[in-house]
């Protein structure tokens, strides 16, 4: 189980497309701001509570500020909204708080109308005033700015009271749509008396979203419905997150009927918790790339030659056979998604598209480099420096713990020491996001076409460059992408990223890594499911989560 890391979510689309997105064109662009998917009506009775397990993470710290490092699930899209969601497993756009949206000026100006219906859980009325107050304050406090907003944007103004309008720097229509768009908003009257955003303990959050806090404790929190939230009264009156520490904690809890919903890794799934009872469901669509990130400041990791040799030494299939059983399928190298081959460059050549599990080969690709095994039978670099690293996951993500043992072995073999850490969930993306780690598993996570992963991934200003990859090739042609709607130019600058971050694996991808997801419909129906997928099942898209939340039907 690889947790998404909180990204500000998330970007728009039509029904249809837009250019900058989907490769349509100009033309259909202009009609970016037609009115967007709205969420369905709820039905006026609630049914039962629901158990929720996004992951198993160890007890709970009680923190639910939308700035900080890590915060607790439900933070997002239940407590706190966006302006808009996309939704990357069906294209389309949902409206939250914003109603509409149109570009304008050469595309350098997003005006956003916003639902004046919308409203603060304390009855404060949310306005325009605490848009413009929110971005301000990420303005202020630059590392609450995790995505990086101002690096595009110009200004931020309120126009009456339902109105913002947005202008950037230069045209960027992707970024506006994903990160300007998908940022989640907060009150004025409560976060104008707070001195640093990122600092601060939340245990009183007030939002606008369907749901409130109701009770905390480290092995159980839960939240209770919005009763005046302004879409419609939640279907689901409570909804409850306890405790797991473990992938197997929780799937004995899943096969005992004590979880209705959670993304968690359970080996032979069909006959382990389908085949127990008529309500228990999964669907396990590819929706990310399985990476093997790397601390690109390393001075031996910095090197290509030694991110080279290790992919070639992996074996994928392996990995997605053994680790992963056969859930996931062996990534590519030019991490485009698997659902978008489309817009890989048909003259890339065949070794950027494919991996090859050549171990001989990495031994010697090092030699010629001028390494040297030592007594102990690891590379030593010609400085004298062991290819010796440690390799971070999070304890009881049980798939990802066999994947991580699996490659310590494999590259153990051609004379690469892993030292696998287990750690926390809260460890781990604090150790990512700090750059305090030399490997890591995790996904890449993007939207409807690669510019989404690249920018996201290979982008200085990317939100899960952990790596800290920065090649200005690739800031260019990403920067070219933003800036037009034309689909052959796009083409064209995606061709020179996929070429890069195949040569020079800034990540090393492992494998097209499926979406956990299972449910339960004893209680509720109108789940997503491969034959209703009206929205992505990702537990971790988070306006998503939410948004499947008000679409569910009680069972009575």
């Amino acid at each position: 189980m690889t947790l998404t890391w909180k990204k500000g979510v998330s970007a728009i689309l039509t029904l249809g497309c837009i250019g900058a997105l989907a490769g349509c064109s100009s033309q259909q662009t202009a009609a970016a701001s037609v009115a967007p998917v709205k969420a369905a009506s709820t039905t006026v009775s609630q049914g039962q509570p629901l158990t929720i397990v996004p992951t198993p993470s160890g007890t709970f710290a009680d923190n639910f500020n939308p700035f900080a490092v890590t915060s607790d699930y439900g933070t997002f899209g239940f407590i706190y909204e966006t302006l808009f969601y996309y939704d990357t497993q069906t294209g389309k756009m949902w409206s939250v708080l914003g109603d509409s949206y149109k570009w304008s000026n050469g595309n350098q100006t997003l005006t956003v109308s916003l639902n004046p219906k919308a409203k603060w859980t304390d009855g404060q009325a949310f306005t325009s005033q605490d848009v413009v107050f929110t971005f301000d304050l990420l303005k202020k406090y630059s590392s609450a700015d995790t995505n990086g907003v101002w690096t595009q944007l110009a200004s931020v103004a309120a126009k009456g009271r339902d109105t913002v309008v947005f202008t950037f720097k230069h045209p960027n229509i992707p970024f506006g749509l994903e990160y300007v768009l998908g940022t989640y908003i907060v009150p004025e009257h409560i976060w104008s008396k707070i001195t640093d955003p990122t600092k601060v303990t939340v245990t009183k959050p007030i939002g606008t979203g369907p749901y409130v806090l109701d009770t905390f404790s480290p092995q159980d929190y839960k939240l209770k419905a919005n009763a005046n939230y302004y879409r419609g009264k939640p279907p689901v009156p409570e909804l409850n997150f306890p405790s797991f520490n473990s992938n197997e904690s929780a799937n004995l809890a899943m096969i005992q009927g004590q979880i209705d919903w959670t993304a968690v890794f359970m080996p032979g799934i069909q006959q382990a918790y389908a085949a127990k009872s008529p309500n228990n469901h999964y669907w396990f669509p590819l929706g990310v790339t399985l990476n093997l990130s790397v601390d690109l400041k390393n001075p031996l990791l910095s090197q290509t030659v030694v991110r080279q040799a290790m992919s070639m030494a992996i074996n994928r299939n392996v990995l997605a056979t053994k680790g992963e059983y056969g859930y996931d399928k062996p990534a590519e190298p030019d991490a485009v998604p698997y659902n978008m081959s489309s817009w890989q460059d048909p003259n890339l050549p065949a070794q950027d598209k494919s991996f090859t599990y050549n171990p001989a080969g990495a031994v010697a690709l090092l030699k010629k480099a001028g390494y040297k095994k030592n007594a102990q039978g690891i590379f030593v670099s010609p400085s004298g420096k062991p290819l010796s690293f440690t390799l971070i996951v999070v304890s009881g993500w049980s798939d990802e713990d066999t994947d991580a043992a699996l490659i310590a072995n494999q590259l153990k073999q051609v004379g690469i020491q892993v030292n696998v850490h287990e750690v926390t969930d809260s460890a781990y993306q604090t150790q990512l996001s700090s750059h305090q780690f030399q490997l890591a598993i995790n996904a890449a996570y993007g939207g409807p076409n690669p510019y989404y992963v690249y920018q996201e991934n290979y982008d200085p200003h990317g939100d899960a460059d952990w790596m800290q990859f920065d090649n200005p090739g690739v800031n260019q042609a990403l920067e070219d992408f933003a800036q037009t709607t034309n689909t052959d130019r796009q083409k064209q600058d995606i061709y020179k990223v996929e070429k890069i971050v195949a040569e020079q694996l800034p990540t090393i991808p492992l494998m097209y890594g499926a979406t956990w997801y299972e449910y339960n419909t004893s209680k509720y129906t109108n789940w997503p499911s491969a034959s209703n997928a009206y929205i992505s099942p990702s537990i971790w898209n988070y306006e998503g989560a939410a948004i499947t939340v008000m679409h569910l039907h009680p069972v009575h």
